[in-house]
């Protein structure tokens, strides 16, 4: 029988956690924005091969990685702009930034731009600092970054337009890491988070990712002509806390995007998972124009609060190795 049974975040962190977790319920209230709940155990779940879900076998379900192909169903019947603020749960290596079971808070905005929701972002960020250090005498600023400025600073190339072989090479001379089998996004990924993220301010957005990387967002050409999936991230602490999209509202894009997937896992011999037909009956139904983004709630307490380990913020985080 153990006897490690106490919490491992204090409980006045707990019991800050609480006070956080009310200002952003308040913050939506104040909005008009419906808070509302959707089942956690689904018969779907992420085709997307850089998140993995875990299967229950009992149910022939998925435990969800997010709510949102559920929110956006919502969305398309009508409901205006939402929020769920809840458990979601991804097969990741427990680390001081993640726990398999995890606290987000995911919104759409209807009629709302993405310049917008990063706005909107900004100024929950801003309410929950506020509440957590009540001597803090100004506003968190953050700064807006695009993907591409980052990698010509960086590296001296248009992260859009570089090849394949000119990645690896820079992967070999910059990680040394000689890697067979890998997709420019593998390797831009790599680059932004060894090379990149930890020189990133305090707090800012990156912005306007390559097109590979747009999942469930947009494409759309920026001011070059160069087309991108227009989405962001916010980065605080050098820390990933959340990442929306201007959301793609096309059936058949959302399908074939859906079906290259399905056929990448296949090729890397990850889990097969069904696509959400009824996530596609929606989309083709017709769904409003919106802007929506995922917020991990442990990193942004852990932010607020000066935690570096997200065992720090929950009572009780399953075990590491």
């Amino acid at each position: 029988m153990t006897s490690d049974w106490r919490p491992s975040a204090a409980l006045e962190t707990l019991q800050q956690r609480a006070v956080l977790l009310a200002v952003v319920r308040e913050f939506f209230a104040q909005r008009g924005v419906l808070e509302v709940d959707t089942p956690i155990l689904m018969p779907t779940t992420a085709t997307d091969i850089y998140i993995d879900s875990y299967r229950v076998d009992s149910a022939a379900s998925f435990l969800q990685t997010s709510p949102e192909f559920a929110l956006k169903r919502l969305l398309a019947a009508g409901c205006g702009s939402i929020y769920q603020l809840g458990k979601v749960f991804r097969r990741e290596a427990p680390s001081k930034r993640h726990n398999h079971e995890f606290t987000l808070c995911e919104w759409y905005r209807v009629g709302m731009k993405l310049e917008q929701l990063m706005d909107e972002v900004e100024a929950l960020v801003q309410a929950v600092f506020a509440a957590a250090d009540s001597q803090r005498t100004a506003a968190v600023k953050i700064e807006r970054l695009s993907y591409r400025a980052l990698f010509e600073t960086h590296f001296a190339i248009d992260p859009h337009r570089v090849s394949l072989d000119e990645l690896a090479a820079l992967a070999e001379q910059t990680l040394d890491l000689v890697a067979a089998d890998l997709s420019r996004t593998d390797y831009l990924q790599l680059l932004l988070s060894h090379c990149i993220e930890p020189t990133l301010p305090d707090a800012c957005f990156i912005f306007d990712y390559p097109v590979e990387q747009a999942a469930l967002a947009r494409v759309e050409d920026d001011e070059t002509g160069q087309p991108v999936a227009r989405r962001f991230e916010l980065f605080l602490g050098g820390m990933e806390v959340a990442n929306g999209y201007f959301e793609l509202l096309d059936e058949a894009e959302q399908r074939a995007r859906f079906d290259a997937d399905i056929a990448e896992r296949a090729r890397r011999g990850f889990d097969q998972v069904p696509i959400d037909e009824a996530l596609l009956a929606a989309l083709a139904a017709g769904m409003p124009e919106c802007s929506g983004v995922a917020l991990g709630v442990d990193r942004l307490v852990m932010a607020a609060l000066g935690i570096d380990d997200i065992a720090g913020v929950i009572a009780f985080p399953q075990p590491r190795p």
